[in-house]
């Protein structure tokens, strides 16, 4: 059942010509408020067709099909599309600012944050500098590395037009080391001496923008400040690539690149979707790469570590990064301590995962480096742990014998410093994702 609207990369899979599901596209992708719908129910649109625009902090959402409006509640718009699509869009209207074309395209940050792009950019850097997130630190996704290596001109002239919104002088694009295809697809298209790739090492959460400016520019931001007060802008590179499209080629976003991974007939090999259309169900594109093997545990729409479980009729949206269908979550009848990380799973997240492995909560109990932070909890200083020893002993005494732990890459490795010594096993929130598909878990770091 693959579609010409969906453009994608799998080995075992060949493009089709119809478009034959109804679409949801929710009325708010991003930060900010639900947009007000400019359409009607029973109205005919065409595929990039402006149907809601914001009324306060937001992004324009245009349709991803033609077809005819269904419905339109307070959450999300319902299209049923025509069962043949064209190959164009209706463009965007034309401007000569990179900021004004961002906006109307209703560009949000595509790594996850949904922070509406128009806005982001609007800055003066004075000659700062623009990092372009590749890292795509979250493990089993794969549509960031991909994109690099096989759209790498679209991305870097989406890196100079943000330069050129941006006013800065310098750019960089973080890639993990190991990804060196990506690394050096980037790296054959540059011609600025102004813009260079820096191989960032392989640890969660290396792509968080505050950990990407403290190793690339050196400076540490504290929790509540913006990367604007180090004279920087940091962004996605599919949010790049999409830049590219709106100046270039006058295109909305209408639609996704996403990771499917996980429990699949078709094997625990990663499947990277390019241009899924926005209000696709998630049991659609299951089904494009294979369908579900047997029991699951969770769907989780997003990445291990900050992914949430989502029901199979949950739909694509601007912001959604991977679909991974887990393993059944293993069955733990003690009391379990939870330790809570700001740069991961949140109490709520740990609660539901102790939940549905049957655990019994003794205690809760966060990071020593966590702070509250414009309206969430953020790291002091994400992915550098000072150790945590005094935490999990306050949840030992609590009561607890396990601990799930919703930690980073070193926390969770100085966890396990401390945990075995105190016969105390420990479960991360990643385990059943990670387990899934044969990937090592997030334990104790190697030197």
């Amino acid at each position: 059942m693959a579609r010409k609207l969906l453009r994608y990369c799998s080995e075992s899979h060949k493009g089709g010509e119809t478009l034959d599901y109804t679409l949801r596209i929710p009325l708010r992708q991003h930060v900010g408020s639900p947009c007000k719908p400019v359409v009607n129910e029973g109205d005919t649109v065409k595929k990039g067709q402006l149907i809601a625009a914001p009324e306060k902090l937001g992004a324009n959402i245009h349709s991803s099909a033609s077809g005819r409006v269904k419905a339109i509640t307070e959450e999300y718009i319902e299209i049923e599309p025509d069962k043949e699509q064209p190959e164009g869009f209706v463009p965007i209207k034309e401007t000569d600012s990179i900021i004004e074309a961002i906006k109307e395209a209703g560009i949000v940050g595509m790594g996850g944050a949904g922070f509406p792009t128009h806005i982001k950019m609007d800055v003066d850097l004075q000659g700062g500098v623009v990092i372009a997130n590749g890292v795509e630190c979250e493990p089993l996704l794969e549509h960031n590395v991909r994109q690099m290596e096989k759209e790498p001109e679209k991305v870097y002239r989406g890196i100079k037009y943000a330069m050129e919104a941006t006013n800065a002088s310098r750019a960089y694009i973080a890639i993990k080391a190991k990804n060196k295809k990506a690394i050096e697809a980037m790296k054959s298209v540059i011609d600025d001496p102004r813009i260079e790739v820096k191989e960032m090492p392989d640890i969660y959460p290396m792509g968080e923008e505050r950990a990407l400016i403290r190793d690339i520019l050196g400076q540490l931001l504290k929790p509540d400040q913006l990367p604007k007060e180090a004279r920087a802008v940091v962004s996605n590179v599919e949010t790049l690539a999409r830049i590219c499209e709106a100046v270039e080629e006058k295109k909305p976003v209408i639609s996704k690149n996403v990771t499917v991974v996980g429990r699949l007939k078709s094997g625990r090999k990663a499947h990277v979707f390019f241009d899924v259309p926005i209000g696709t169900p998630v049991s659609e594109l299951i089904n494009m790469a294979g369908g579900i093997e047997g029991e699951y545990g969770e769907i989780i729409m997003g990445g291990p570590f900050t992914g949430k479980a989502v029901d199979l009729d949950c739909v694509v949206t601007k912001t959604t990064g991977g679909i991974i269908v887990t393993d059944p979550l293993p069955k733990e009848k003690k009391k379990a301590g939870l330790l809570v990380c700001g740069c991961g799973a949140n109490e709520a997240r740990l609660r539901e995962i102790a939940q549905k492995m049957g655990a019994c909560v003794a205690g809760v109990e966060r990071c020593k480096q966590v702070v509250d932070a414009r309206g969430t909890i953020k790291c002091e200083n994400p992915g550098n742990c000072p150790g945590q020893a005094e935490k999990i002993l306050k949840l030992k005494k609590s009561g607890a014998e396990v601990l799930i732990v919703g930690t980073c890459s070193d926390c969770t490795n100085t966890v396990m410093g401390v945990a075995p010594k105190l016969k105390m096993p420990v479960y991360h929130h990643t385990d059943h994702a990670l387990r899934t598909v044969g990937h090592h878990l997030v334990r104790k770091l190697k030197k």
